[in-house]
C-alpha cells in the first residue's frame, strides 16, 4: 500500500511537470524562449545619439564637448599654422620618442604608406603622384624648402608642424597619423635628409 502512494504521488508530479510544459509551450512564439535574462542588454534605456533628448537645452543627445576640453590620450600641439607658429615650433618642439629601431622601421613603414607616393621612396620628390602632373616636391637631401632653407635642415619641430598643418599642396595628416605615428615619420625623414 505504501509502495502504492508513492507510485501514485510520483505519477501526479510527472503528470502536472508535462501538462505545465504543455500549456506554456504552446501558442507562443517559437523563437522565444519565454524567459529574459538581463532584457537591459537588448531593450536598452539610453538615448540613441540621433533621438531627441530632453534632458538637454538643445534636445539633442549627441553634444558636442565643452570648449577647452581634451580628448583622452590626445596630445595639445600649441603652435598655430602661421609662418610664426612653424618657426616657433622650430626652436621649441623636440621629439619625444626614443631613437630606437624599432620606431625606425615603424617609421619607414609609416613613410612608405602615406608619404612615398609624393616624396618618393628615399626623399627626393619623385613619388608616383609626379607621373600623373603633379609637381615634384622638394627633396629632403638636396632640395630647398618653400618656407625657407635647405630641406636638409629640416628640424624636428618644422617636420612635425608641416605633417600636422600641410604646406603648399600637402594637405594635413594629422587625421591619418597620430602624434606619436607623427614622431616616428620625424625619425625617418630625418634619415632621408643625409642621403
Amino acid at each position: 500500500m505504501l509502495a502504492m502512494n508513492k507510485f501514485r504521488i510520483l505519477g501526479a508530479t510527472v503528470i502536472t511537470i508535462a501538462a505545465s510544459v504543455m500549456i506554456t509551450s504552446c501558442g507562443h512564439d517559437k523563437r522565444s524562449t519565454g524567459w529574459e535574462y538581463a532584457p537591459n542588454m537588448y531593450e536598452h534605456i539610453a538615448y540613441d545619439p540621433d533621438q531627441k533628448n530632453p534632458n538637454f537645452k538643445d534636445g539633442k543627445t549627441a553634444q558636442v564637448p565643452p570648449a577647452g576640453t581634451i580628448p583622452v590620450g590626445f596630445v595639445r600641439f600649441d603652435y598655430p599654422n602661421t609662418k610664426d607658429g612653424y618657426e616657433k615650433a622650430s626652436l621649441e618642439v623636440k621629439s619625444p620618442m626614443a631613437q630606437t629601431k624599432q620606431n625606425f622601421a615603424e617609421g619607414q613603414v609609416l613613410f612608405m604608406h602615406y608619404c612615398s607616393p609624393c616624396h618618393g621612396e628615399t626623399g627626393q620628390g619623385d613619388g608616383l603622384v609626379t607621373q600623373h602632373g603633379y609637381p615634384n616636391p622638394p627633396s629632403y637631401s638636396k632640395g630647398q624648402s618653400s618656407r625657407g632653407g635647405a630641406m636638409k635642415d629640416l628640424t624636428d619641430g618644422k617636420i612635425y608642424h608641416t605633417i600636422t598643418y600641410g604646406v603648399n599642396a600637402m594637405g594635413s595628416y594629422a587625421s591619418q597619423l597620430n602624434p606619436d605615428e607623427r614622431w616616428k615619420v620625424v625619425m625617418y625623414i630625418h634619415h632621408l635628409q643625409t642621403l
